[in-house]
């Protein structure tokens, strides 16, 4: 299957239209479960894209619709596409929520990270750190299909249709070691050698800036190569993150972003920046304090 047509997507975009068939034919959800005969929680779940849904299925809520002919056909291949398994579905043990499919189907990615290095730009060490000290409750073979899953997303930066992305870092990310010095060095050194690629946009947004629009959290904005598949906003939390579809919250994510990239340093100062980091660390040069390295 094409990337960009992941069954992710595919499950989203069914939803939508079946949604969007079901309300012009003025029926309600109790009605359409009634006639399939399950729940109507089972239909809610399929116009919002969390549940696939069988070709049967579709061309039943079709019919019950009035929709027939080319429509109808389109809509049952797009069903069948939808339970396809993506390249990710062996890791879905320790993949929560559907980032990973919604990110194989991008054609752009618009990031803000406080914390920590994007997965689609970390080395293989650097995720492990990461992974065991944040997941204290992961076994050794959980935190390795995480760290083997995270290097399999990154093809999307260098495959014939690479992803664009671009990535506005907080100052704060290149100043903590994760997994030490070396880990940390060499993870700069990536930072700075994946700059190079032209699909690859990095900006450090400074400590001197202050206070700052995008104070309130981390965030990525994806966009998709169909304009019937809206974009969408995952804001990342311990639990998985949240999914923002509405006009107004892309719109504010939007301005958000817009406005943390102009503050932020120009891409040829931030590689300067990371590459002057990994020669001399700001964890080395501050004064130590209580409890720091």
């Amino acid at each position: 299957m094409n990337p960009r047509r992941s069954p992710t997507i595919r499950r989203r975009r069914l939803g939508a239209e079946l949604r969007r068939y079901r309300d012009a034919a003025g029926v309600t959800i109790d009605v359409v479960a009634d006639r399939l005969g399950c729940s109507p929680s089972k239909v809610s779940r399929i116009e919002t894209g969390h549940t696939s849904a069988t070709p049967r299925d579709v061309k039943d809520m079709l019919d019950i619709y009035g929709v027939a002919g080319v429509e109808s056909d389109e809509l049952v291949q797009i069903a069948r596409e939808a339970r396809q398994k993506g390249w990710w579905h062996p890791f879905s043990t320790v993949l929560t929520g559907a980032y990973v499919g919604l990110e194989a189907a991008a054609k752009s990615i618009r990031a803000y990270e406080q914390q920590v290095v994007p997965g689609l730009l970390q080395t293989d060490k650097y995720a492990i750190a990461m992974i065991r000290a944040a997941r204290l409750g992961d076994s050794e073979q959980e935190i390795e299909q995480r760290v083997r899953v995270r290097m399999a997303r990154q093809a999307l930066l260098i495959q014939d249709d690479p992803i664009d992305l671009w990535v506005v870092l907080d100052e704060a990310v290149l100043s903590r070691p994760v997994g030490g010095d070396e880990v940390m060095r060499d993870q700069l050194l990536r930072l700075a050698e994946m700059t190079e690629l032209p699909n690859v946009t990095l900006q450090i947004l400074p400590f001197a800036v202050g206070a700052h629009a995008g104070m309130d959290g981390t965030f990525a904005i994806l966009d998709f190569p169909d304009a019937e598949d809206p974009n969408v906003v995952f804001a990342e939390n311990a639990t998985g993150g949240l999914f923002l579809e509405k006009t107004d919250e892309l719109r504010k994510y939007n301005s958000i972003f817009d406005t943390i990239r102009a503050t932020a340093l120009s891409p040829e100062e931030s590689r300067n920046m990371i590459v002057m980091l990994a020669e001399e660390p700001l964890w080395k040069s501050r004064p130590r304090v209580s409890g720091s390295i």
